[in-house]
C-alpha cells in the first residue's frame, strides 16, 4: 500500500498549524486558529470528492464517503472515523517545526531548537525504530501527532478509497473535531441519529496495535475553602488562612494516588490549580477512576480530607463542587462486542500484533459511548503526548491506514 509519502507530507503539512485550545475561552471553538485548519480539510475534503462536506458552527467537519456495495449497502453497517484538531493547551504548538530523522541510526536524536536531547534510555521504544524515518519536534514544541497523526491518516484513508474503488465498503463517516484537548471535543457534535453510524473509531491513540476499550472514569472536583482576613498586624487567633489551609489540604492527598506515582488501572487525585486569597481560595482537581465506585470512593476520601483541614484551621468553611467529565467506554462498548472484535482483526491483517488496552484518560469516545455511539479507540503512533519530546515513526503513521482500510473492509462484510 504506497501511503507512505501520502500520510507523511499531511502530517508535516498540518502540524506547522497552529490549533491549541484554550481552557479560559468560552467560544467554541475555543480558539479560531483551530479554524485555519477546520477550514483547510473542507477544502481537501471537497477537492478529494467527499460527500456531504460540512462544518457546523462549532467547528465540526463531517463528510460522507458512499457505500460502493450497490444493493447491499444499505444492510452494511455504517461506521465512523474521528480525529481532533487541536493540539494540547499547555505546551506551545506555535511555529512548530518537525525534524524528519530518515535511517534513524539508534542513538540520541539532538533537537535542534534547543539544545535538548531525545534520549534512548529516556524512550526504549526507539531501539525498534533503527532503520527507520522518525519525526521529532525540534525541542521548542510540541509536535501535534495528538492529534494530527489521527487526521492525517484520515485524510490519506480516504484518498487511498477513492482511488481504490475495487475496495469494497459500506457507508463511512469522518468527523473532525475541535477542543478535544480541553474535555468540550463533542459540544458541537451532532445528534447520534443524525450522525447516522453504527459504530465509530477514534483515531487517537498511541504505539501501533493499541485497541483501546476503557477510559477512565473522569469527575472535576472543585474545593472552596473560605476563610477570615484580618489586619496582619492584629491576627492572632482571629485570622483564618484560606492559602494555607489550600496548602495544607494538598499535603495530606495520598502520595501513593496522585499521577506521578500511579500507572496502569490505578485511579487518582490530581491538583489541577490552585488560587485566591485569605478569605477565599479554591483547588481544582481532576478525580479519575477505571469504576465508578472507585471515583465515589475518591470522593469520599476528598470529603474527609476537608474536614481534616477544617480541624486543623478552626472557623475555615469547606465546599465541594463536583461535576461528571466523562464515564468509562466499557460499560458502553459490550453493547456491540463487533466495534472491538473486528479493531482487533483489522489489526492483525495489517500486519501487526493487537494489543488491547485501556487508556489512562479520555476521548471524545468517551463521551460519544455513553451517548449511544459504540467508539472504541485506535492508534496514531504518536509518543510523548503534550511534549516537546513528542516523536512518531513514520511506520506507524502508514500502519494506521491500513488498519482503517482493512476494518472498513470487515464491515462491508457485516449486517446490521
Amino acid at each position: 500500500m504506497a501511503t507512505r509519502s501520502q500520510v507523511l507530507e499531511r502530517f508535516l503539512r498540518y502540524v506547522k498549524i497552529n490549533t491549541q485550545s484554550s481552557e479560559e475561552s468560552q467560544e467554541t471553538p475555543s480558539t479560531k486558529c483551530q479554524w485555519d485548519l477546520i477550514n483547510l480539510l473542507k477544502d481537501e475534503l471537497n477537492a478529494l470528492g467527499m460527500k456531504d462536506v460540512s462544518a457546523n458552527g462549532g467547528g465540526v467537519l463531517t463528510a460522507v464517503l458512499p457505500s460502493n456495495l450497490g444493493p447491499d449497502g444499505a444492510k452494511a453497517p455504517a461506521i465512523a472515523f474521528l480525529a481532533h484538531v487541536d493540539t494540547y493547551h499547555g505546551t506551545s504548538g506555535k511555529d512548530v517545526k518537525p525534524q524528519v530523522i530518515e535511517r534513524y541510526d539508534g542513538k540520541d536524536i539532538p533537537l535542534s531548537g534547543s539544545g535538548k536531547t531525545l534520549k534512548v534510555d529516556e524512550n526504549p521504544e526507539l531501539k525498534s525504530y533503527v532503520g527507520q524515518t522518525i519525526v521529532t519536534t525540534d525541542g521548542t514544541t510540541l509536535l501535534g501527532a495528538d492529534d494530527k497523526a489521527g487526521v492525517a491518516e484520515i485524510m490519506t484513508f480516504l484518498e487511498y478509497m477513492l482511488q481504490h474503488p475495487d475496495v469494497k465498503h459500506g457507508k463511512v463517516k469522518i468527523a473532525f473535531t475541535p477542543d478535544e484537548e480541553i474535555g468540550r471535543g463533542t459540544a458541537s457534535f451532532p445528534s447520534i441519529e443524525e450522525f447516522g453510524v453504527h459504530a465509530a473509531y477514534t483515531i487517537d491513540g498511541s504505539k501501533e496495535g493499541e485497541v483501546e476499550n476503557e477510559t477512565f472514569c473522569a469527575d472535576s472536583a472543585t474545593v472552596i475553602l473560605k476563610g477570615l482576613d484580618v489586619h496582619p498586624g492584629y491576627a492572632k487567633g482571629k485570622m483564618v488562612n484560606a492559602v494555607r489551609a489550600a496548602a495544607y489540604l494538598i499535603t495530606l492527598l495520598p502520595g501513593e494516588a496522585l499521577p506521578e506515582t500511579t500507572e496502569g488501572k490505578q485511579g487518582y487525585l490530581h491538583p489541577l490549580g490552585i488560587a485566591g486569597d485569605v478569605n477565599k481560595a479554591e483547588i481544582q482537581l481532576l478525580v479519575r477512576d477505571f469504576e465508578m465506585e472507585g471515583l465515589a470512593r475518591r470522593e469520599v476520601i476528598l470529603d474527609g480530607l476537608c474536614a481534616r483541614t477544617r480541624d486543623t484551621f478552626p472557623g475555615l468553611e469547606t465546599e465541594i463542587k463536583l461535576s461528571h467529565s466523562y464515564k468509562n467506554m466499557k460499560y458502553y462498548l459490550d453493547s456491540e462486542p463487533r466495534a472491538v472484535s473486528l479493531a482487533m482483526k483489522a489489526t492483525e491483517l495489517a500486519g501487526i500484533k493487537p494489543e488491547l488496552q485501556s487508556i489512562r484518560g479520555g476521548t471524545d469516545g468517551s463521551r460519544l459511548s455513553e451517548k449511544g455511539l459504540p467508539t472504541p479507540n485506535l492508534f496514531a503512533g504518536g509518543r510523548n503526548f503534550h511534549s516537546v519530546n513528542e516523536w512518531v515513526p513514520v511506520n506507524a503513521l502508514e500502519k494506521s491506514v491500513q488498519v482503517m482500510v482493512e476494518l472498513t473492509k470487515l464491515w462491508a462484510k457485516e449486517r446490521t
